[in-house]
């Protein structure tokens, strides 16, 4: 009885690790899987359980068009193993909600069986009110957000299984300096997605540093012949902040001093631009003073030429010269608007 246990559960395990189509896994990543969660089994079981038990009752489809195989299940095979809660399907519909308007509709994609499920039980539940909830939740994101960059659905699963499976990719990318194509073979290292666009990390034919990748400026991808090279030295969150992508202009934090009118200080003290933040009313004004120890980034700057009048900044002096510099030449644009106009007329 013992052995029937260990055996159904390694299906049930196994038919967990599987995605949907167009998602694919290979029989070695399964494997390793497996063995992560305590199951050990060859190679040759692995096959025989895929092809000659599971896919006799699953729709699992094998992609033997290349070695190792991989397998999928149908993309409209709807079932949950386990089956979805309703706090984790109340859980979905708002993560859905917050997502599309973050990541391309492709990635969405790779999620959509997930999300119908969730609103499939939630319509269920008319009796409890709760399938009214997906008609009731919105998710807005904080301040203006461009749509998401197209991606093509091959290029993000090769992308993908490359990362997962440590593989080099053969692309062609389109450079934005040179405003053309060029032909590289890139060695995943990460993936981030940032606002409106995602970003893979990777070292670039035989040089050693890490770039940055548009991966909608990917015409073409292909799993490469040539060897994965390793950058055993890195870490993603370290690169992020080191200001890889928050145009960082210091190595240390600095403290920001601001003057701040009472809309903003009510946001902040909501939800804070720092954990080392304090925010003090000042005598005789509608004004407060704002002190926070915040990263030296182009982020945070853009984000106070973002509130206008309603902050006055008195440190760092380079950041308060800058705005001065930036509100100076605004006024100089719209004077000449002012001079073109009286002139026409």
């Amino acid at each position: 009885m013992s052995d029937l246990r260990d055996t159904l559960f390694r299906y049930l395990t196994l038919l967990q690790l599987i995605p949907r189509y167009p998602g694919r896994a290979s029989t070695p990543v399964l494997k390793e899987k497996l063995a992560e969660r305590g199951f050990q089994i060859d190679s040759r079981s692995l096959q025989r359980d895929l092809r000659d038990r599971l896919s006799v009752h699953f729709p699992l489809v094998c992609d033997d068009s290349q070695k190792p195989y991989r397998w999928y299940f149908d993309r409209d095979f709807h079932c949950n193993l386990p089956a979805l809660d309703v706090p984790s399907a109340l859980t979905l519909v708002l993560a859905e909600e917050y997502l599309k308007g973050l990541l391309p509709p492709v990635v969405i994609g790779q999620l959509s069986p997930h999300f119908t499920d969730a609103r499939r039980l939630l319509d269920e539940l008319s009796s409890n009110g709760l399938s009214r909830w997906a008609r009731k939740v919105r998710a807005i994101p904080n301040g203006k957000a461009l749509i998401p960059a197209e991606l093509n659905a091959d290029t993000w699963q090769v992308v993908t299984e490359a990362l997962l499976e440590q593989k080099a990719i053969d692309v062609t990318y389109l450079s934005r300096s040179s405003e053309t194509e060029k032909p590289l073979t890139l060695h995943p290292q990460g993936m981030v997605s940032r606002h409106s666009v995602t970003y893979l990390l990777a070292t670039v034919n035989s040089y050693a540093d890490i770039r940055q990748f548009a991966l909608h400026r990917v015409r073409h991808a292909a799993l490469s012949e040539q060897p994965w090279r390793a950058r055993e030295d890195f870490n993603i969150d370290t690169y992020i902040q080191g200001g890889a992508f928050g145009y960082r202009q210091g190595a240390h934090d600095v403290t920001l001093s601001a003057d701040i009118a009472r809309s903003v200080a009510w946001l902040l003290q909501e939800t804070p631009l720092s954990h080392e933040q304090s925010i003090e009313a000042l005598p005789g004004s509608d004004w407060y003073r704002l002190t926070a120890r915040v990263p030296d980034d182009q982020q945070t700057l853009w984000w106070l030429m973002g509130l206008g009048a309603n902050v006055k900044v008195l440190a760092p002096s380079a950041w308060r010269d800058e705005l001065k510099a930036t509100a100076e030449r605004v006024l100089a644009h719209y004077a000449d608007d002012a001079s073109a106009v009286h002139d026409d007329t």
